[in-house]
């Protein structure tokens, strides 16, 4: 080789050029991550949707298109679940959990006062942010969180015909409250998609985060006319089902849910009850459908997290209950799906999660720090394999009245005020039917439960005593108890379900 290119001098340079050419390919690498759009946020809530109401899930019984399109384009959380609640209105403190990222031990569920929420904190970075849908956590939190809203409900719950909706103004300002015009899921869509027609696709456009939060499929359990002719049939009975549960968990004879049918539940009842759920699911999965239609048509599709979640589970036959006031699974899993930018295709992950892990998890795919305090984790290194799970075990606490805390296989339930216990066998015996608290065999198993339990309680500063041993409840029984319907159940819903006290 000739000595001019293979001297020292010539190897020297030849370094230095190689290191320039390197630290103006990172330099350039650097700033073009620098001017990356951020991705758009779009968070799809259900209200009160069991986690098994999903056919690409396994329920053969539903038809979930437009969810199971996202389930294929995303990553779904099966062992997701909201973090109890203060209150027999569980969306409340469910909601709050999600926009704080705290337990409600730590907050003011009914208020949120004082805490950064989450499209607010997305809002201070840049995101244009819309609200529509169910508030439930009071006016002045909702005007703090978001810049732009139409069709907002503040409240628990309306006549899905019937809503009560306010718009934020120009001025900033809520208008008077009106009703809706149309049915509850498509109404909201419809704001949605007024939204979403406004954004831009160009790379210097501001990214948004849009926020819809459905008031289906909770009850009144009334599909818009058509989607019951489906169910001819009807969905078969829960695998769990019961007449009634024999004892009182304490939420058995105050409870609006619980009065919704009668005792005892009959096949019929519930698999009406069933039939009519469904369809209000199986409606919203075509609202859903055209929003991400929108979000196609105006070329935002490949640069937007899409979200899609429920507040908390239900029972509807599950146990011989009907409400989502109890700590069982049937009430306390909720779906938890995740597709966008960066997110693997068609991935389940079993790990455990909660709803409040979400706020953490978008500010880390977006490249935002979560305010301190925030109680939830970035659910992003289930998915990268970085960590296999964020938690050994679930907590599960409902008020003053039960305690749960499971593991990948045994569930531990305390009713502090009956003084009575109950362990579920989950990979047995996954509907919770048979307690084996009493076996010999499994002392071991309540004891270290106990103490993973007593452990939550101080993480989170739950001071409630619980019962250490299990005495037999009293056995109830409710056949004929008189139900009074609440004002937001149609008059065909009070004639069908409320006759046997007419």
């Amino acid at each position: 080789m000739n000595r001019l290119f293979s001297g020292p001098r010539f190897r020297g340079g030849l370094i230095r050029a190689l290191l320039a050419t390197v630290a103006l390919a990172l330099a350039t690498t650097a700033l073009a991550a620098t001017h990356a759009p951020k991705p758009n946020v779009l968070f799809l809530f259900a209200d009160d949707q069991r986690a098994d109401t999903i056919a690409a899930h396994g329920n053969a019984h539903i038809k979930t298109p437009i969810i199971d399109g996202l389930v294929r384009a995303g990553t779904s959380f099966r062992n997701n679940y909201v973090f109890g609640g203060n209150s027999g209105a569980v969306c409340v403190p469910s909601r709050a959990m999600l926009h704080s990222g705290k337990t409600w031990f730590a907050i003011n569920t009914a208020t949120l006062a004082g805490e950064k929420l989450m499209p607010e904190l997305f809002g201070e970075n840049g995101y244009a942010t819309f609200g529509t849908g169910k508030w439930h956590n009071g006016q002045p939190s909702w005007l703090r969180a978001f810049q732009q809203g139409e069709r907002i409900m503040f409240g628990g719950m309306s006549d899905h015909q019937m809503v009560p909706v306010r718009d934020l103004g120009p001025d900033g300002k809520l208008t008077a409250q009106r009703l809706g015009e149309k049915f509850s899921s498509e109404m909201f869509a419809d704001a949605a998609i007024r939204f979403l027609e406004k954004q831009g696709a160009t790379t210097d456009a501001k990214p948004f985060f849009c926020y819809i939060a459905f008031t289906a499929p909770h009850d009144p359990r009334q599909p818009p006319p058509g989607f019951p002719a489906n169910y001819a049939s009807r969905p078969p009975l829960p695998k769990n089902f019961l007449a009634q549960l024999p004892f009182d968990n304490g939420a058995m004879n105050g409870g609006r849910d619980e009065n919704l049918g009668a005792w005892p539940r009959t096949e019929a009842m519930i698999r009406d009850q069933l039939a009519e759920y469904y369809a209000m699911i199986e409606h919203l999965d075509t609202q859903i459908g055209r929003i991400l239609a929108t979000l196609k048509a105006r070329g935002l599709a490949e640069n937007t997290l899409i979200v899609y979640a429920a507040d908390n589970g239900l029972a509807l036959g599950s146990h011989g209950l009907l409400g989502k006031q109890s700590v069982f699974e049937h009430s306390m899993r909720t779906p938890f799906i995740i597709s966008g930018p960066g997110i693997p295709q068609g991935k389940s992950i079993h790990a455990f999660t909660y709803l409040f892990d979400i706020f953490p998890t978008l500010c880390d795919l977006a490249g935002l720090t979560p305010p301190a305090g925030v109680f939830g984790e970035s659910v992003r290194p289930l998915w990268t394999g970085a960590k296999s799970s964020l938690r050994d075990t679930v907590f599960l606490p409902y008020i003053q009245i039960q305690r749960a805390v499971r593991d990948e296989r045994w569930k531990l339930i305390r009713y502090p005020k009956l003084g009575f216990s109950q362990l579920f066998d989950l990979q047995n015996d996954p509907n919770e039917t048979q307690s084996v608290y009493a076996d010999p065999a499994r002392a071991a198993d309540i004891a270290r439960l106990t103490a993973a339990l007593q452990a939550w309680q101080l993480k989170v500063g739950d001071t409630l005593v619980t019962n250490t041993g299990s005495n037999p409840p009293p056995k109830i029984d409710l056949t004929g108890k008189k139900r009074d319907p609440d004002q937001w159940q149609p008059d065909w819903i009070v004639k069908k379900y409320f006759r046997d006290n007419q």
